[in-house]
């Protein structure tokens, strides 16, 4: 057996090898589920809406468990408008701001441990903080409905904020001031439902992803303190639900 015949069956035995091995392959197509084909917010429409929660709080005299003899008030405000425009179908891109402000007095709190009776008196609390982010949100309308929705926001956040803290009263104050910087990237699923042709009321939850954030603290006008904290959050906390409404214009 010469060379070439050699050859021959070595190019044979690799075409026939290479016919069976496409044959045991079988081919992989590309399903199309049509989620983007239905057109839920149609392009070049405006939207404008804002979600908005106050809390507030009063004891007196409180007992619960351990704790006793609670005397205190505080409230919780945040407020957060938004604007964007539907670049493409079910697609849009805009820009929001919130503002939240958190304050606590508590004149007295007791902790009963058994053993060890725990006193807090004069605490007080208070800080203000500003946002704005930069978000991009999609669309998904559930089934064939044009009411229902599915929406994942995108947001790119820096925030700023003031705060001061104190505690006791006269020659034992004691007080801290404090500034405090954040920076998050994160997003926010939720629901949409249509009310009217051009309103919606929407349920989204608080914002999962990554956060960093600085606090500068200046204490009696003397010591100075700083904190920095990056963190990442993909649970979803039912606790940091969101109501809004939506108008798209």
């Amino acid at each position: 057996m010469n060379k070439r015949t050699i050859l021959i069956i070595l190019l044979a035995f690799v075409t026939t090898a290479g016919m069976y091995a496409q044959r045991g392959k079988r081919a992989i197509e590309r399903i199309d589920r049509e989620t983007q084909s239905r057109v839920f917010i149609p392009k070049g429409t405006w939207m404008v809406g804002g979600t908005v929660s106050y809390s507030e709080h009063e004891q007196d005299n409180l007992n619960f468990l351990v704790i006793k003899d609670v005397v205190g008030n505080g409230y919780d405000f945040a407020i957060s408008p938004y604007v964007g425009y539907f670049f493409r179908n079910n697609m849009s891109a805009g820009i929001r701001f919130a503002y939240n402000r958190d304050y606590l007095d508590l004149g007295n709190l007791d902790m009963d441990l058994g053993d060890l009776t725990l006193s807090f008196k004069d605490l007080y609390y208070l800080e203000h903080k500003y946002e704005v982010s930069g978000f991009m949100r999609s669309y998904i309308p559930i089934g064939k409905s044009k009411v229902f929705g599915l929406f994942n926001e995108i947001r790119l956040t820096y925030g700023y904020g003031e705060g001061k803290n104190s505690t006791g009263s006269g020659a034992e104050y004691d007080g801290t001031y404090q500034k405090i910087q954040n920076f998050q990237i994160g997003f926010a699923p939720g629901l949409t439902a249509f009310i009217t042709d051009w309103a919606a009321a929407e349920v989204s939850v608080g914002v999962m992803g990554f956060d960093f954030k600085w606090t500068d603290q200046t204490t009696n006008q003397v010591e100075q303190g700083r904190r920095r904290v990056s963190s990442g959050n993909f649970k979803i906390n039912l606790f940091s639900i969101n109501l809004g409404m939506t108008f798209y214009l």
